[in-house]
């Protein structure tokens, strides 16, 4: 088990987080999160994307509503 949670390091820190190593070296604050500013906004335009299409689905009253609707309920 030791080598399977050694490979997962291996993977994170040496290939999916490397991009990050060039941003930890640099003077501005600003810079070096750039990178998270943009997740956010992605984060927030998805957000407020899926919020219209869940109004849109609720305004039009296609879901089923209904006590009934599964069997577990």
């Amino acid at each position: 088990m030791k080598a399977f949670f050694e490979g997962i390091e291996d993977l994170f820190v040496n290939y999916l987080f490397s991009p990050y190593d060039f941003f930890r070296f640099m003077e501005n604050w600003w810079t070096s999160n750039v990178v998270n500013w943009l997740f956010f906004i992605i984060g927030m335009v998805a957000f407020v994307y899926w919020m219209l299409e869940l109004k849109k689905y609720n305004d039009r009253g296609e879901e089923d509503k209904s006590i009934t609707s599964h069997s577990y309920l």
